[in-house]
């Protein structure tokens, strides 16, 4: 489904950004795995699903959240005069476990949660749409969430940033249609992954007895969609935000 196609993935080194990697992986991708610092174990991961899918996994070091390591980054991965297909922004973080109470939250912490969850995704999105334009076509994808579309318990900078994410989404769909670039974002409910498992026992199951399907999701089953988004097989959509939620 996406052999021969080239993606930026950041996030990569768990949760949805992983899962991310290796269904791309098995798909025929070739991926600019993203994670903020390195270590040893990451880039083993990254060879052992590069080399169980026969692609290529370049790691690739930063912060999304300096302005100057975003643009290395970027500058890196253009020296290797590759198209640049697709754009999956995971990168993000809740909150999860800190004080959520609206009028009890620091400005410091909002400012921390919009900084990662929402300008970084500009600003990365902003440098490889440059590149897509001159190259005329792409595919972005950004993580939002179901927070950022119902009214739910969240917190309310991090429900803020995702529905900022999907107001971009929709958005940037209108600026770069003339440059075939297609824009779109995936919305997903309680999955399985490190932020949820913070949760206490009452909430998620607070949480769970709205999900039609009576079950959390997985990170691989949100990133199977988010690869279908990035194949021509949804060559026709895009400005949209596809809910994955087991029926919330």
């Amino acid at each position: 489904m996406l052999k021969n196609k080239n993606a930026i993935i950041t996030g990569a080194r768990r949760g949805i950004g992983r899962a991310t990697v290796e269904v791309f992986a098995s798909h025929g991708a070739s991926i600019w795995a993203c994670a903020r610092t390195q270590d040893d174990a990451f880039e083993a991961d990254m060879r052992s699903i590069s080399e169980k899918y026969g692609v290529n996994i370049w790691p690739v070091y930063f912060d999304v959240t300096d302005a100057t390591q975003v643009k290395q980054a970027v500058q890196t991965i253009r020296k290797q005069k590759l198209p640049i297909d697709t754009l999956v922004n995971v990168a993000g973080i809740s909150g999860i476990g800190e004080a959520s109470i609206f009028s009890m939250t620091s400005m410091e912490k909002m400012k921390q949660v919009m900084n990662v969850n929402l300008f970084s995704v500009v600003l990365l999105t902003q440098y490889v749409s440059r590149l897509m334009a001159k190259q005329n076509g792409g595919s972005i994808i950004n993580l939002a969430s179901i927070s950022g579309l119902d009214c739910t318990s969240a917190q309310f900078e991090y429900a803020a940033s995702k529905g900022a994410i999907i107001a971009g989404t929709r958005n940037l769909a209108r600026q770069l249609a003339p440059f075939k670039i297609r824009v779109n974002a995936v919305a997903p409910g309680l999955i399985e992954t490190d932020m949820t498992a913070a949760f206490d026992k009452a909430s998620k199951d607070a949480l769970l007895s709205n999900v039609i399907l009576g079950r959390m999701g997985t990170a691989d089953e949100i990133a199977e969609v988010i690869a279908f988004l990035a194949s021509d097989l949804s060559s026709y959509m895009t400005g949209q935000v596809i809910r994955v939620d087991g029926g919330m």
